[in-house]
């Protein structure tokens, strides 16, 4: 599986990419996508096919490119309920598990953690 930094971000683009691109047309593709982005600076780049049967990942860690490639034989990855005409969404290091392990987003919901309030007053 993928070894990320903790501070790598995840970008996943909704649109289709076409699979047959490789690592430098990938890295195009992203600076296309997320304008203000920086596809050299270690986030991870996440591109799913047209019948999202196949999933492409890229990212830049020292030495160079790296590309990750994994395409279903039965099925297709699955995704969130997305807001309309969103073209990409940051995504969390377990959603990213779950897409490539195949889970149906659209049935999983998150457990709701406890929050401490925080004011000034708190801290004595």
């Amino acid at each position: 599986m993928l070894s990320l930094p903790p501070s790598c971000r995840i970008w996943l683009a909704l649109a289709p990419c076409d699979m047959r691109k490789g690592c430098h047309s990938l890295l195009a593709e992203a600076r296309l996508r997320w304008p203000g982005g920086d596809p050299l600076g270690g986030d991870l780049y996440v591109f799913l096919g047209r019948q999202r049967t196949t999933v492409k990942a890229i990212w830049w860690s020292p030495g160079g490119i790296s590309m990750f490639c994994k395409r279903l034989e039965k099925g297709s990855f699955r995704l969130p309920a997305l807001q309309p005409g969103q073209p990409t969404v940051a995504i969390a290091a377990s959603d990213l598990a779950m897409l490539l392990d195949g889970i149906d987003w659209t049935r999983v919901r998150r457990q709701e953690f406890h929050e401490p309030r925080r004011s000034l007053a708190d801290r004595g």
